[in-house]
């Protein structure tokens, strides 16, 4: 299941940072909308990390979870999405590979960097046993609450620069 998760997460993720600009241009969306818009997604998630809190931004739902309960393969859901590719990661995605426009040791930079992430997702999700083992609940919880807070700080970041990209303010 990791394995499949992972790959099809993947092919999402690849999918929404190759094509994903276009398709915003398509719907008449601008980077600046899609970087706040993800900014303040992350906000919430960051927030959900630290306050350990279950609203389905970064986990599943309470009926996404009797879903998943009742199919006998749960890779594409709730694995693949929202667990790995969550909005969250399709928007940082774009983003990243649209500030690398132009730039294609950049652009390649972006890519090997979304696959070496999916590599350490992969293992993580094969060594979850392992790690809860050595860290513990609370240890589990520090990890994840130190982490939102870092994930909160980047999202202010990404929010601070969609609004200054706008133009709104000057």
């Amino acid at each position: 299941m990791a394995i499949r998760g992972t790959l099809i997460a993947t092919g999402i993720l690849v999918a929404f940072a190759l094509i994903g600009e276009a398709l915003l241009g398509s719907l008449g969306i601008s980077i600046a909308a899609l970087r706040t818009a993800g900014g303040i997604l992350l906000l919430l998630i960051g927030i959900e990390m630290v306050f350990a809190r279950n609203t389905g931004g970064t986990s599943t739902t309470d009926g996404e979870e009797d879903e998943a309960k009742s199919k006998l393969d749960i890779t594409v859901f709730p694995i693949a999405m929202p667990l790995i590719a969550d909005p969250g990661a399709m928007s940082a995605a774009i983003l990243l590979l649209a500030n690398a426009e132009g730039n294609l040791v950049l652009q390649l930079t972006v890519m090997v960097s979304l696959l070496a992430i999916l590599l350490l997702t992969f293992m993580t999700l094969l060594l979850t046993g392992k790690c809860q083992q050595l860290f513990g609940v609370t240890g589990m919880h520090v990890i994840n609450r130190v982490l939102g807070v870092l994930l909160s700080a980047l999202a202010v970041q990404l929010t601070f620069e969609g609004i200054e990209q706008s133009g709104l303010l000057g």
